[in-house]
Order: C-alpha cells, then structure tokens, then sequence
C-alpha cells in the first residue's frame, strides 16, 4: 500500500475564511494539533502578506518538531526571502510558491505571457531551492490551463529543483473524471523521478474531495487539505472526509495516511472554537449528525448492529458514541433503549401508553429530549409514586443578606416543615429539604430551560445528583425558578426512595 502525504493548510488557506483570522498563539495550539494527530506538512501561513502571518510562522517553525513546516510564497524574491527568515528554525522547512498559469490571469491578473509566466516560475523555485531543499511549485488556476503549457512549466520547475509539484484547483472547476485524466496525462509526460504529485481542490461545486480522492486513485501522493473543510469561497477539501474515505475503503483506494483518526473530533472542535466558524450538523464525519438516528428502521438496526447504518464507529473519529434521537419518526426499539439508558424499566402496558403520549410530544416539536420524558413518565403517566411533595416554600435573599429559606413538605398525609441558610436561594431551598427527607444527595449537574414565551413562561430545571455511588435525575417546571429548582429535587429524591424501596422488596 503506498502512502499518502497529509498536507494541512487549515492555517493558511483555512484562515483566508472571512471572519476565521486566528491569533498567533491559537495558531500555534492547531499546528501542535496538527503534529500530534500525525499530519505531515503543516503550512503555517503567508509570511510576506502581514506581521502576524510572518510571527505564526517563525514561532510554529521554532516549535513544532516533527512534521515539515511549509510558509506560502508568490514567485517573488520578496516573498521567498521573507518565507525563508520565518521558516528558517524548523527543523524541516518547505517553501511553497505558486505563481498562476491561466489564460484568464495571465491576461487580466498577471498581465503576462506564458513565457514570461514560466521564466518567473523557474527563477523562484530556483532561488527558493537555493535557500532550502524541500521546494514545492503551484501552477495557480491549474484546471482552466492549458494542458500542454501545464506540462512545459512543470517540467521546467521539476528541472529547477521542485521536489513537489502541486495541481491546485483553485476555483473549485474541474470534476472527477476530467481530474484524473489530468493527473494520468502529466504522469505520463514528466520526468517525475523523486518528484510528488500533490492536489489542492477547492469546493466551489461541492466536489473537493471527491476530486481529491479520484486524483490519488489516478497517481497523485500528497493531499492539501483543511479541518472542517474551511478556506477561501466554500472552502478546501476537507481534512476528516478525505482522511476516513481512505480508511474505511482502504480496500478500494489501496493506500494509506499516518492519521491518527480518533484525534479528529477534538481538533474539529478546537477549530471550531477558534475560528467562530460552525459545522453545519449534517457536516460528514464530525457533524452533530453524523452518528444520529432518528429514524425507527434506522435505529432497530443500529441498536441490532451498529455497522447496519454506520460504516464506521465514532470512536474511530474521536466521538463518544452514536445518539439515538428522538423525534415523530423514532419507533419503539429506540425509545425502549432511551428509557434504560435514562434507568426507567417499564412493563409493556405501561410502555404502550408511554409511546402513544411520546408521540404525541413528538408531533409538536422536532426532537423530544430526556426531560420531555422524564415528564412524561412521572408527571404525565404518574409512573414514579410521589413520596415527598411540596407544600409551601418562602425564600428571604438580598444583598446584604444570607439567603434563608423555609420548606414545608408533606409525606403520607403528613407536613413537615424546616428552614435552613444557603451560598444563595436553591442553594438553601435544597439544604431545607435534605434536612426534612434525611436525604443528603450530591448534585452533579444543574439546568434551566425556558420552555415558553412571555413574562410568565414555565421554566424546566434539570438535575442529576449522586447517592450511594447511582445517579439520579430530577426535573421541576414551573413559572418560579426556585420553584421549579425545589420540584426537581424532590422528583430525584422520590426516585431515590423508590429505589431503596424496591430493593428492599426484593
């Protein structure tokens, strides 16, 4: 199986994202990223076209040991120099310059001849290679050029030194069939030797790396890629699809990368983060979606065999595991499964009337999350038997004041009342109650939700509190923050007690 070399431009191209500039100190957390997830050329940036641009790249060239630190520069002398000052530190250093070969920027950008054009290109990669060894040559705007011209200027910068030739499809232009056949046609009229093959596609039509992938099939060995598929107009091939589509059809494509693919759902999101720049949820591989059913065949046959709807495991990827999500096409498999894994065991009578209320909720809203069902078991069906229930609370708070509250519950016809001091108003409420039930729990988690609109809209409050090394969950709604904060408790603590009297039954 040969190998194919990973090149990552997401600091580059990636940041030419409108809105994406990252600082200098993010850009050097991606590029130590990048070395640890096995990518093995990382272009840090175009040190020429700004102060920052030029700092990224000499502190990413002074740090990151490993990979090949690549810097972008135009077939200037300017450019190169300034390329080579800041990658002059990296352990392994490549100067990347380009300069464009269509008749469209020949004529309107560059304002020169072919000849003029090829005599620019020989001099860089000649000057650059004078500077350093590892010297990559970009014909810009590669797939509207000239077949034949493509040909005698590459051989030119092949004969100067380039040891990389890149085909970029700048605008995002060519389509698949017509990639490979140019990949096939300058392999068989080069003097390649030692010299790799590289592709930059752009996803103007939406075919990056489908161009990407049919281009290594057709003899091309290093793929310019960024995370999340980000870059100029709608972006690069994307660095996770082409890396998984060599993985999971390693039996069509025959090669391989050093990736080590469970990094690239954190390196996604650290992008993500950095850059403000979302992933769209249906996004392949590390989308929100991407490992979500919803559909009641869909989530049958996952729960039967992951591998019936998913060709590869999230953990594979980085991701914790597939979601099953609820919603008016969930069938009853899923469901069933989302009530154990919330820890409801429900007899079948019961799990009937609990689907006919899902679905229901499920035809009012998009997706039903775990405290619509919560509600639906215990408020709705009356599944959980109410032990504790509120009666009245009254909560004094103020700046100047400890925050003092005073419960009053009711147990088997029976109220109990108690106050206690807290660091704030649920904080004393939750102390009043412990010390009526006798239940001392640690609360693990703490939500609010609105769940309507207006002045007087119910609010949920979702928790999860540990007893005796189980979890629980509690859910409150109601128009009063405390309120709802005091129901979510007792929900858990009427949960806990059940429990304990069901283990003692048995």
């Amino acid at each position: 199986m040969d190998r194919i070399f990973i090149f990552d431009t997401t600091l580059r191209d990636g940041e030419q994202s409108p809105g994406a500039s990252m600082s200098v100190r993010q850009k050097l957390e991606i590029a130590k990223l990048l070395k640890n997830i096995g990518v093995d050329i990382i272009e840090a940036g175009f040190p020429i076209s700004s102060p920052k641009q030029f700092e990224a790249v000499k502190l990413i060239s002074e740090t990151v040991k490993g990979p090949v630190i690549a810097g972008l520069a135009r077939a200037l002398e300017k450019d190169i120099q300034s390329c080579y000052d800041a990658l002059k530190d990296a352990d392994k250093k490549r100067i990347h310059t380009f300069i464009a070969t269509s008749d469209i920027h020949l004529k309107y950008k560059l304002k020169k001849s072919k000849e003029e054009a090829l005599r620019q290109a020989v001099d860089a990669v000649q000057f650059a290679k004078s500077l350093v060894d590892d010297v990559e040559f970009s014909a810009e705007d590669a797939t509207r050029t000239d077949w034949e011209y493509l040909k005698d200027i590459y051989s030119a910068v092949i004969e100067a030194g380039a040891t990389t030739i890149n085909i970029p499809d700048t605008v995002g232009y060519t389509v698949p069939s017509e990639f490979a056949k140019l990949i096939k046609f300058l392999k068989e009229n080069l003097n390649l030797k030692n010299t790799v093959i590289s592709i930059h596609c752009h996803n103007d039509l939406g075919l990056a790396t489908a161009n990407t992938l049919t281009a290594l099939k057709s003899g091309a060995r290093q793929a310019e890629v960024s995370v999340n598929g980000i870059g100029e107009r709608a972006g690069n091939a994307s660095f996770e699809e082409v890396v998984m589509a060599i993985k999971t059809r390693k039996d069509y494509f025959d090669f391989y990368t050093n990736i080590k693919t469970e990094e690239i759902y954190p390196l996604s999101k650290t992008v993500v983060s950095f850059t403000g720049i979302p992933v769209q949820p249906n996004k392949a591989i590390v989308g929100e979606n991407a490992f979500a059913h919803e559909a009641g065949i869909h989530q049958d046959g996952v729960l039967k065999n992951a591998m019936t709807y998913e060709i590869m495991t999230p953990q594979s990827v980085g991701r914790q595991k597939s979601l099953l999500v609820l919603g008016r096409h969930s069938g009853k498999h899923g469901l069933k499964q989302r009530l154990k894994e919330l820890g409801y065991e429900v007899k079948d009578d019961e799990f009937e009337r609990i689907y006919t209320k899902f679905l229901e909720v499920a035809d009012k809203k998009k997706q039903v999350f775990d405290d619509d069902l919560i509600a639906i078991l215990e408020g709705e069906l009356n599944i959980l038997p109410e032990i504790y229930s509120l009666e009245y609370f009254s909560v004094v708070t103020g700046n100047s004041i400890i925050p003092t509250a005073t419960v009053k519950l009711k147990k088997n016809n029976e109220c109990f009342q108690d106050a206690s001091t807290g660091d704030g108003p649920v904080d004393a409420v939750y102390k009043a109650i412990e010390k009526i039930t006798g239940i001392e729990v640690k609360l693990i988690s703490y939500s609010i939700n609105a769940i309507t609109h207006g002045k007087d809209a119910m609010g949920s409050v979702s928790i999860s509190v540990e007893k005796d090394k189980k979890l629980y969950r509690g859910y409150g709604v109601a128009t009063d923050v405390i309120e709802a904060s005091v129901l979510a408790l007792l929900s858990a603590i009427n949960r806990i007690l059940h429990n304990n009297n069901m283990s003692n039954l048995n």
